[in-house]
């Protein structure tokens, strides 16, 4: 078996980060190539990452957060009262697995949306699956799946999160 066939291979069997690892460690110079042992390790290494990565754009595509943000463009200062430490708190996103909620308060225009997404984006990253709702569409999604006899379908569906950020709660 030559080593196209070898991509296409593993390219069938799914395993696209391995592909990519092999095609990379095969144009190295035979001299560069690392050992048999190293070169498995490689791949797996790179299909694992490659796997992650592709959950994570999943998640964020799925997650329809209203900002594109990182939690490193989060503004604190004591007139926001919201401080570095809160955000570095919050950051590991272990308050997911402990079954608890955040609830933002402030004034409008103050980031509260903004600090959620980055929260919600955070969380993707960490392999947590994420929704966003403003409060309008989700009252009025509900509403409609009440009328059409899909509200169950809904329920289960926001169920398989792990978060959910409703937005404009207050309003």
């Amino acid at each position: 078996m030559n080593n196209q066939e070898t991509i296409s291979q593993l390219e069938m069997l799914k395993l696209k980060g391995m592909a990519q690892c092999f095609k990379a460690i095969e144009e190295m110079s035979a001299a560069n190539r690392p050992s048999l042992e190293m070169t498995i390790a490689k791949m797996v290494e790179a299909e694992n990452q490659y796997r992650n990565q592709k959950r994570t754009e999943m998640y964020l595509k799925t997650s329809k957060l209203r900002y594109n943000t990182v939690l490193e463009d989060v503004f604190c200062s004591d007139e926001r009262n919201f401080t570095k430490d809160q955000l570095v708190q919050i950051a590991d996103c272990s308050f997911i697995n402990r079954a608890e909620n955040i609830l933002i308060t402030g004034k409008t225009g103050c980031g509260k949306s903004y600090l959620a997404c980055a929260i919600g984006r955070q969380a993707c990253i960490l392999g947590h699956r994420v929704e966003y709702f403003s409060m309008g569409k989700f009252i009025e999604r509900i509403a409609l799946a009440k009328v059409d006899g899909t509200l169950l379908k809904v329920i289960n569906h926001i169920e398989r999160n792990d978060m959910i950020i409703f937005d404009d709660f207050g309003l």
